[in-house]
Order: structure tokens, then C-alpha cells, then sequence
């Protein structure tokens, strides 16, 4: 009987050595070459909830002609029907003069539509113009033929009226059988905006991507918006090489320091006449940001939040929509800046939930319509990062947040009063919590370190219903990954960094291994998380197979441990991140199988910064890969540069101090410089200046362009190249 149990034992230990054996190594080409890569994603749905709280349109990512793009699902039961007629739309699109049969399909083929408040219609924006269709009745309009496009459209609140800006200023046209286009603003040209944010704007205040500068009142008749005047403000030329003559971008670019675009406030009604003017008169036009505008929701009052250029302080302000008067309700202050506050949220009775970090750590706050505090509703050594729903019925807030996990956010609900803190998501790792209009349900999109994403739906006391996206992903099996560790490590003060490790598959504590670290280190933007990495991740698992042990280490600044953990870098980047960095290092050498003399570091965008400072003003790594790099703070835009360090004006022995640019001479280690060579947020000009001062010092290093690339590398041709470019120089340097 022995014998037989150790036959067996043998069998399945040879079998699992044998599978162990047959797994793959990764390639550059499984994790990037666009016609050969492999999907380590899966497959995860598109949801947004529908109004009525019981449904959710998915939107079908399949190309087959007989599955419809979207779907209106049952969220209990799952059942799913088409979401439109398509065929009936694409109909009622072929119909207009000047609409061809190519054209309406690809209007009625859409995998995504701007739906009207009611969800019974949508605006379309295709070929620079706007199309309306409501279902149903199948009307369809083109609502604009213009030579000149239209941008930033929407409804309005109640759906009878479409608003758009055009040329730089703002129109609103009638959906009525009338219909009527009006311009509500005359003045836009090139320098003057009109319900459009700048550049700078939309980078650093209201989100990437986000242009839109203009705000419904809640009742349809009237419409703030944002004029910036661009005059001021100096403008960056980007050049790209490629054409036969080269394409010209100029762009008004505010560098720390220089003016900003001068804003105001402005109020005019849905149908025309006289705009009323926000006054603002206790604020200095050139030392003004407006960082938020919303309405309260009896459409009186436009709510505005104003900050300095330095942005130290936060004002929400209360401005009479009939007479731009205005009152200011909060001020929030803090050691060093106020970051960007998210909008208030009104209760039924005028009062309303705002979001603070006043006391270092995000938390939420209850005030009264006029500006009274009522209670701290959450509290402690952890971060409210997103309010997800307010069920005022059942007295509850729905929020995710880092009570605990510091590395990764859960699900809560909590009492208006502050009591009956619950957690809803249970299982360890990343929750993302999307809560039904209705809140009888939420959607919880969940990952680990090791799982890619996952879609399940709860109620919202946190019972499962049903599994949407399981997302196995078989393909991961087939590879030879290494362990990842997350851990903690001390800095020499006491404070715990957050820490990932990936071991070699083969890991071997007797050997010696070479380190590649990968660092952001910008303030309050974690790099460690116990969430799916996606194709980064990946190829940090191919340099392990290779070899090499992987090691992500956050700096206290950058640890997303509330902003009492970023104040100590204010007005001085670099040192601070750079001693953290150097103290993970210290536990890392301390390890047996680590080889001390082997470490390198890269990273992009702040982390391409660090990178830099860390060759310049440090000997512990042996190379580093610096990309995106901002290479001296006085070329990066002002108002993220100034949130941190203050203005090159009033701190210029900080500014001097933190760029790698005055310190090419003590470069230590190879480096690899990438830019993208069109790059309109970290100018290629950083990397220029480095390259010329560390020319001028006689230090050799490597320099990698890539055309028609910004901020990042895209290109799927140009990512795969430049990935196996990475892998060489550290194969050949480390």
C-alpha cells in the first residue's frame, strides 16, 4: 500500500515538473508586437448604470453583426435585449440630405452615444458635426453643417436644448421642430475661450482629456462658464519632423513662473442677452485659479472654487446667478498646498457632503446651505478616495476608501451621522464600486496582484448576486511567471514604505541577483498596489525570467498615505524622494541573494525626473532609464509645478537645487534618455537641455527619440521597439 502511495506521490510530482517545464518564457512580441501579442487582460464588459437602478448598458465589444454594441442588461438576472433599434436608426440617419449609406451605418454602429437625461435619445459627434436621434419616434437631425467643428457637446438637463462651443464660443441650439441655434458668447478667437479650458486647464485642474469649461443650471435656463483670456501667456512651439515640411504646433504653455490665462466667471441665460459677470474682485487676476464650478440645485447660486497660483488656499464661493455677487463659504487651508477638491454633494434639505483634506488625511465633512460645519462624518489614518452614491432614504454614503488596505481601495458604506462604518468588498485586493442610481446594487470591479480585472455585482449590503466578468485568463497559465511579494520597508526615520518584489521563477536564495527598479515618486501617486499591472507588469515578469529581480519601492511622498505624507517635499523635490528610494535600497542589500553592485532604476514622466536625480546625486545604482523626463522644474506648466515648489520667483534655490539639469557634471552610472519628440507636456526640450549640460560635462550616455510620440509612446510599432531597446541596454549595462 506504501509503495503504491509513493508510485502515486511520484507521478504527480514528475507531472507537475513536467507542466512547470513546458511553461513559456515571455517575449517582447508576446507582451507588444501588435499582430502577435497576447491577451494577459481577458476581457472585462463596459457598464454604466440606466437611471431606473435595476438596469445597465453593456456595451459589446464583438464585432459579429448580429450581437448588438449595446445592450440593455437586467443587473439581477442578467438577461440582456438590444438597447435601440439599430437598424431603424440607421435608417432615419440614411434619410437626410447628404447622409450616405456608409455614413448612417457608422452613426447607427456606435459603440458608446451621449444619451440625454431621460436616456431616450442621443447626440452624435461624426465628421465635425452634431446628429440627434431619439428613439422611438426615430426622428433623426443633423443639427450642425458647419467647415468649423463643434466640441464639448451635451444637453441640457431637462434634454430639450443641445450645447456645444464652436470656434471658441458657446452656442445652445433648441431640439423643438422650431429649432434655433443661438451664440451665447461673440468673442472667441485663438486667444479668447469661451466654455473651452485651456491646455493647462484641463492637464492640471479638471482631468486629461477634459475641455469642457461650461455648466447647466439644474432647471435648463441658465449656463456658467469659464472665459480665459490667453493674451498673457507665453506659447511653446512642438515640431514634428516627419512630414516633408514639418507640422508646427504652437500652443500657450504657462511654465512655472510665467502668467497664467486670465478667467472670469460668466452667467447668461439658455436663450440669450446680456452676460453677467462672477465678481471676483477680491482675487488678483494674474494670482487667480478657478479650479471648480457647479450650481446649487435650486439654480440661485453658481459655486465656485477659487485658489491662488500657489494654490496654499481653497475658497468655495456662493455667486448670485441674477447679479454675479458672491459670498464665500469655506476656506480650506494646509502646511503647504491645497489639493484639488472634488465638488460639493447636495442633500435635500440644501446642506451638503464636501470632501476634505484638512487634517492630512482625505475625509468627508457634513455642512449646512450656508456654509456651516455640522459634523466630521469619517476619520483616521486613511483616505476617502471617491464618493460613489447617497442613498438619502436609507440615511447611507457609499465611498471607497484605504481604511484597510493603504495599497489597495475597498468599498464602504457609512451613516450620514457618522456611524455604522461598513465594509462591503471583502476579498483582498483592488475594488472599484460603480452604485446603482437606485442603491439596491453596486458593481465591484475587482483585481490582485496576480488576477486581471474581475466584474461581479453585490446589493449594496454587500451580498453577491450574480458573477458578470469572471475574466479567466487562461493565457497566463501557459507562462512561467516569478512570485511577487508586496512587503513593507522602513525608511531610517521610522516611516513604512509600500514595497513589490518579483523573484526570478527559478529563484535561487543561494545566487546573487541584479535589481531593476521601476520608481514614480511623484507626490501622493503610488506605484505599489495590490492590483492587475497590465502589459508593464508583464514585461517586468519577462526581466525577471531573465534574470533579474524586480523592485518597486513608494517614497513616503509618494505613498498616497494621506497629504500629511507629501508636505515634507514642499519647495524642495528630489532629496527627500531620493533618501526613501536609497533606504528600500539599504533592506534590499541587506538580503542574502541581492547584488549589491547590480542595481538599476527607470521610470517616466516624474519618475524619468527621479531617475535623473538619482544618477546625479547618488552612486547606488549602476544605470538608470530615464523617460519623459522633466529635467529642470522651470520648463514644466505652472500649476502643478507651483502646487509643489512655489513659484522659480519666490523659490529659487529649490528650483535650482531639484533639477538633474545643474548637476549633468555628477552623472554616475549609464543612462538611457527617451523622449517622444512631440511630446506637448514634458517638452523634448528638458531632454535637450540635459543632453547639451551633460555634452559640455564630457559624460557619455544614451538618447532614444521617438517621432510623432507625446507624452508617452503609443505607436504599437514604436512601443514594441522601444521595450526591446529597454531590455538590451539592461541585459548589456546590468
Amino acid at each position: 500500500m506504501l509503495n503504491r502511495l509513493f508510485v502515486a506521490l511520484a507521478l504527480v510530482l514528475a507531472f507537475s515538473a513536467s507542466a512547470q517545464a513546458q511553461q513559456k518564457l515571455l517575449t517582447i512580441d508576446d507582451i507588444f508586437d501588435p499582430a502577435k501579442r497576447v491577451n494577459f487582460n481577458g476581457s472585462t464588459p463596459t457598464i454604466r448604470w440606466l437611471k431606473d437602478g435595476n438596469h445597465y448598458l453593456l456595451i459589446n465589444e464583438s464585432s459579429r453583426r448580429d450581437v448588438p454594441r449595446m445592450q440593455k442588461v437586467n443587473a439581477a438576472t442578467g438577461e440582456a435585449t438590444a438597447f435601440f433599434d439599430a437598424a431603424k436608426m440607421q435608417a432615419a440617419f440614411a434619410a437626410l440630405p447628404g447622409v450616405s449609406a456608409g455614413d448612417a451605418r457608422q452613426l447607427a454602429g456606435r459603440g458608446n452615444y451621449n444619451l440625454n437625461p431621460a436616456e431616450t435619445a442621443v447626440l452624435i459627434n461624426w465628421a465635425n458635426d452634431l446628429f440627434y436621434y431619439e428613439f422611438g419616434s426615430d426622428r433623426a437631425i443633423r443639427l450642425t453643417n458647419t467647415p468649423e467643428p463643434e466640441v464639448g457637446e451635451g444637453f441640457s438637463p431637462d434634454g430639450r436644448m443641445v450645447s456645444f462651443v464652436r470656434e471658441n464660443n458657446l452656442y445652445v441650439e433648441d431640439l423643438s421642430m422650431q429649432r434655433r441655434e443661438r451664440a451665447l458668447t461673440r468673442d472667441g478667437s485663438a486667444k479668447i475661450l469661451n466654455g473651452r479650458l485651456d491646455w493647462v486647464y484641463q492637464e492640471e485642474l479638471y482631468g486629461r482629456g477634459n475641455f469642457s469649461a461650461y455648466w447647466w443650471s439644474p432647471d435648463s435656463t441658465t449656463i456658467a462658464f469659464l472665459r480665459f483670456d490667453e493674451t498673457p501667456v507665453p506659447e511653446f512651439t512642438v515640431v514634428d519632423h516627419i512630414p516633408l515640411y514639418q507640422n508646427v504646433e504652437v500652443t500657450a504653455y504657462p511654465k512655472a513662473g510665467a502668467p497664467n490665462p486670465i478667467v472670469k466667471l460668466g452667467v447668461v441665460n439658455a436663450s440669450g442677452g446680456e452676460i453677467r459677470w462672477v465678481d471676483t474682485f477680491k482675487y488678483q487676476p494674474a494670482d487667480f485659479l478657478i479650479s471648480r464650478v457647479t450650481w446649487t440645485p435650486d439654480s440661485k447660486n453658481v459655486v465656485f472654487q477659487a485658489q491662488n497660483r500657489e494654490q496654499t488656499f481653497l475658497d468655495v464661493n456662493f455667486a448670485d446667478a441674477r447679479d454675479g455677487k458672491s459670498t464665500n463659504i469655506i476656506r480650506e487651508t494646509s502646511k503647504a498646498w491645497v489639493g484639488i477638491n472634488e465638488q460639493p454633494i447636495w442633500l435635500k434639505d440644501g446642506s451638503f457632503l464636501w470632501a476634505s483634506e484638512r487634517n492630512g488625511w482625505e475625509h468627508l465633512y457634513h455642512y449646512s446651505a450656508d456654509g456651516k460645519l455640522l459634523k466630521q462624518i469619517t476619520d483616521g489614518k486613511w483616505e476617502v478616495r471617491s464618493i460613489e452614491g447617497v442613498d438619502e432614504g436609507n440615511g447611507f454614503i457609499y465611498f471607497t476608501a484605504t481604511k484597510d488596505s493603504h495599497i489597495a481601495a475597498n468599498g464602504y458604506r457609512v451613516k450620514l451621522d457618522g456611524s455604522g462604518l461598513t465594509r462591503l468588498t471583502t476579498s483582498e485586493g483592488s475594488h472599484r464600486m460603480d452604485v446603482s442610481p437606485a442603491h439596491n446594487y453596486f458593481i465591484d470591479v475587482w483585481s490582485d496582484v496576480n488576477t486581471p480585472s474581475q466584474v461581479r455585482l453585490y446589493d449594496t449590503a454587500g451580498k453577491l448576486v450574480r458573477v458578470i466578468a469572471e475574466n479567466k485568463v487562461e493565457a497566463l497559465k501557459q507562462y512561467k511567471l516569478g512570485a511577487t511579494q508586496l512587503l513593507q520597508v522602513k525608511t531610517r526615520d521610522g516611516f513604512a514604505m509600500e514595497a513589490m518584489m518579483i523573484k526570478p521563477p527559478d529563484f535561487d536564495p543561494s545566487k546573487k541577483y541584479p535589481v531593476m527598479s521601476f520608481t514614480y515618486a511623484g507626490p501622493h501617486a503610488p506605484q505599489v498596489r495590490n492590483a492587475w499591472g497590465s502589459a508593464t507588469y508583464m514585461w517586468h515578469q519577462m526581466l525577471a525570467q531573465k534574470g533579474y529581480i524586480i523592485w518597486i519601492c513608494d517614497n513616503r511622498t509618494a505613498s498616497g498615505k494621506g497629504l500629511e505624507s507629501t508636505w515634507p517635499v514642499y519647495k524642495n523635490f528630489g532629496e527627500l524622494e531620493l533618501r526613501d528610494i536609497e533606504d528600500g535600497l539599504t533592506w534590499l542589500k541587506s538580503q542574502p541573494y541581492v547584488d549589491g553592485s547590480r542595481i538599476g532604476i527607470w521610470g517616466w514622466s516624474f519618475g524619468g525626473y527621479m531617475t535623473s536625480y538619482a544618477l546625479t546625486h547618488s552612486q547606488s545604482f549602476k544605470i538608470g532609464i530615464a523617460g519623459g523626463s522633466v529635467t529642470d522644474w522651470r520648463d514644466y506648466d505652472s500649476i502643478y509645478t507651483e502646487r509643489y515648489m512655489g513659484t522659480p520667483q519666490n523659490n529659487p534655490e529649490g528650483y535650482k537645487k531639484s533639477s538633474p539639469v545643474h548637476f549633468a557634471k555628477n552623472l554616475h552610472g549609464k543612462l538611457l534618455l527617451i523622449h517622444g519628440a512631440i511630446d506637448d507636456n514634458v517638452h523634448m526640450q528638458n531632454t535637450m537641455q540635459f543632453v547639451y549640460e551633460l555634452q559640455k560635462a564630457g559624460k557619455q550616455f544614451e538618447l532614444m527619440l521617438y517621432p510623432k510620440q507625446r507624452h508617452g509612446v503609443n505607436d504599437p510599432l514604436l512601443l514594441k521597439h522601444m521595450r526591446q531597446m529597454m531590455t538590451d541596454f539592461i541585459m548589456k549595462n546590468l
